[in-house]
């Protein structure tokens, strides 16, 4: 027999909102776009044709909307997995799961998410200022071994072949992979580089990078570059992907992930003209997701 979520798991506001990001059911659509940036929500936002709701709690700022037929949410995330696992449980939990009754929905609601990153290339013909496209995201953040997955089977065989191409991973991470949603990449994907994106715990050491500290895994960036399995390479670094992967999987829903490449770290070069690139993959994303 079912049961209600205690008030001690499932936090609510006095307004009856998730604790977090500060909504409730009514102000969520069901396409949701995902920005780490919470400046880039109104980046994002612009282009609607009308907007409904503006929500900020902390570095959580929800923008929902409309765009011809289309009924859109954008979500500021943060950095990092720890806020991603806060961002998909409470957008699950705001459509699947009654916050009046505290009880799960009969129904379940799958969302499409799809997040607009900027991540550094690890390969050198990835070109600075193009769009990749993540097949699957690559975890080594610690994030999903905490839950208790279902398998995808489909990356059982890729994830073990990876591990034997990286042995170093096993001492930093519980490494996990999770394919993106195909329906997705069938609508949103053109002739954009696809690929395997790594999503790491850090933006120094974790992704190879030494200021004035050692790295301890200083062959993490050569290692991953050599690596591909079924024709997929590993193509670039970031720090959200694989955690939306894993919890989308788990909890019905389809995600996407696609990145602008504002650096590519094997060449050592930087963007020169990044809020361009990502204004491109914005408007790119927004015209093909929104098509009737």
């Amino acid at each position: 027999m079912k049961k209600p979520f205690a008030a001690s798991e499932l936090i609510l506001t006095p307004a009856g909102a998730v604790y977090h990001l500060n909504l409730l059911p009514e102000q969520l659509a069901p396409k949701v776009i995902l920005v780490g940036d919470p400046d880039r929500v109104p980046a994002v936002s612009k282009y609607f044709d009308q907007l409904y709701y503006k929500v900020q709690h902390r570095e959580f700022i929800t923008h929902t909307g409309r765009i011809g037929n289309s009924m859109l949410s954008v979500v500021s995330t943060g950095i990092g997995t720890d806020n991603i696992d806060i961002v998909v449980n409470e957008l699950d939990a705001l459509v699947n799961i009654d916050l009046i009754s505290r009880f799960e929905k009969d129904r379940p609601v799958s969302l499409q998410l799809v997040r607009l990153g900027t991540s550094g290339a690890l390969q050198p013909d990835i070109a600075v200022d193009s769009l990749v496209v993540s097949s699957h995201g690559l975890g080594i953040d610690g994030l999903m071994p905490f839950y208790e997955a279902t398998e995808d089977v489909s990356t059982l065989a890729m994830l073990a072949e990876i591990k034997e191409k990286m042995p170093t991973l096993k001492e930093v991470a519980i490494p996990y992979l999770t394919a993106g949603s195909d329906r997705l990449k069938q609508l949103l994907l053109r002739d954009e580089v696809a690929g395997i994106t790594l999503t790491s715990p850090g933006f120094y050491a974790p992704q190879g990078r030494q200021l004035r500290y050692k790295a301890r895994y200083q062959t993490l960036l050569e290692d991953a570059r050599k690596v591909t399995v079924n024709g997929v390479r590993i193509t670039n670094f970031e720090m959200e992907t694989a955690g939306i992967y894993g919890l989308a999987h788990l909890l019905g829903h389809e995600a996407l992930s696609i990145n602008a490449i504002i650096a590519n770290r094997p060449l050592g070069k930087f963007s020169q003209k990044p809020a361009a690139t990502i204004n491109r993959m914005i408007t790119t994303v927004l015209e093909r997701f929104t098509k009737d």
